[in-house]
């Protein structure tokens, strides 16, 4: 974990590109348009978005609900997937909603498609998360903190 407000940076930059980078190249196949054109339109307001809500909402709620429940913050594994878990929970949440935003706009058929779209990006962010950025994502930060 971060040590400092650099690493703190570092870490959630490189986080966040990785997520908003898998998610958006899974929600483009699922819709059957993955172009490199599609990827990098939606990818920089995504990743905007993404980060802004991982620093000031989401990740500061997640830290504080994981910090509040009976798991010894010593123990790394259960606070990281703790943690882990509930910034995707969170960061779902939003992300799909603003996906939903940016491919239709308001519509009547919004909260239908809200629904889906969650339950789609829960199913792919979990293990995305948890088995391929999470990990590459410490990794790269021990390096940093090795150098």
């Amino acid at each position: 974990m971060p040590t400092n407000k650099k690493e703190g940076i570092i870490f959630t930059t490189l986080m966040c590109f990785l997520m908003v980078l898998g998610m958006s190249t899974y929600n483009l196949w699922l819709h059957h348009s993955l172009t490199l054109k599609e990827l990098l339109i939606g990818f920089i307001p995504g990743f905007i978005v993404a980060f802004v809500l991982d620093v000031f909402i989401v990740g500061v709620l997640a830290k504080k609900i994981a910090f509040a429940l009976p798991i010894d913050p010593q123990k790394k594994l259960p606070m990281i997937l703790t943690i882990s878990t509930l910034m995707i929970l969170g960061m779902v949440t939003c992300m799909s909603l603003f996906g939903i935003l940016m491919q239709n706009g308001l519509s009547d058929a919004m909260l239908s498609q809200y629904l889906t779209a969650w339950k789609m990006n829960v199913i792919a962010a979990l293990p995305l998360q948890l088995l391929i950025v999470g990990p590459v994502s410490r990794s790269v930060l021990v390096k940093i903190q090795n150098a």
